[in-house]
C-alpha cells in the first residue's frame, strides 16, 4: 500500500483543496491528511483561522476524499511523518512553512525514499482561502 500525506489549514473547506486532495490521492493508495493545530497556526499565519482544529478536522474527515485525518503535533512537526512513515509527501502549491527541513528530516528518520510533490494550483485567482475570507 503506498501511503500519501498532505499538510494544511484547511480553513474554508473550498474546490481548490478538493482539487489538491484529488491530485495527492493519485500519487498513491491510502490518504493521510494532517491539519494543522490553532495554535501553529496563529504562530505561522499571526491569526486564529475562522473554523477551529475540531471543526476543520471534521470537514476533512466527512469529504470522501482522504482515508485518515490526523491533527498535527503541537511540538515537533515532522513527528507524525517519522511515525506514519509515507511514501509519498504531496505539497500544496503554495505551502511554504515547515518545509524548509522536510528532505533532511526524510534522511534523519531514514525515509529517504519519500518523495515530495508539489501539486499544481486549481484556480488559485478563485480558490485559495485568503481570497475567500477577504470576500466575506
Amino acid at each position: 500500500m503506498k501511503k500519501v500525506m498532505v499538510f494544511g489549514t484547511f480553513d474554508i473547506f473550498h474546490s481548490g483543496h478538493k482539487n489538491f486532495l484529488k491530485q495527492a490521492k493519485s500519487y498513491g493508495d491510502y490518504l493521510i491528511a494532517i491539519i494543522a493545530r490553532d495554535k501553529t497556526v496563529l504562530k505561522v499565519k499571526n491569526n486564529l483561522p475562522r473554523n477551529n482544529e475540531s471543526s476543520r478536522l471534521n470537514t476533512i474527515k466527512k469529504s470522501s476524499f482522504v482515508d485518515e485525518v490526523i491533527l498535527g503535533n503541537l511540538g515537533d512537526k515532522y513527528e507524525i511523518i517519522k511515525k506514519n512513515k509515507p511514501d509519498v509527501i504531496c505539497l500544496g502549491y503554495d505551502q511554504k512553512f515547515f518545509i524548509n527541513r522536510l528532505k533532511e528530516k526524510l534522511e534523519e528518520f531514514k525515509l529517504s525514499d519519500t518523495v515530495i510533490i508539489k501539486m499544481k494550483p486549481y484556480h488559485p485567482e478563485i480558490y485559495k482561502s485568503s481570497k475567500i475570507h477577504s470576500r466575506r
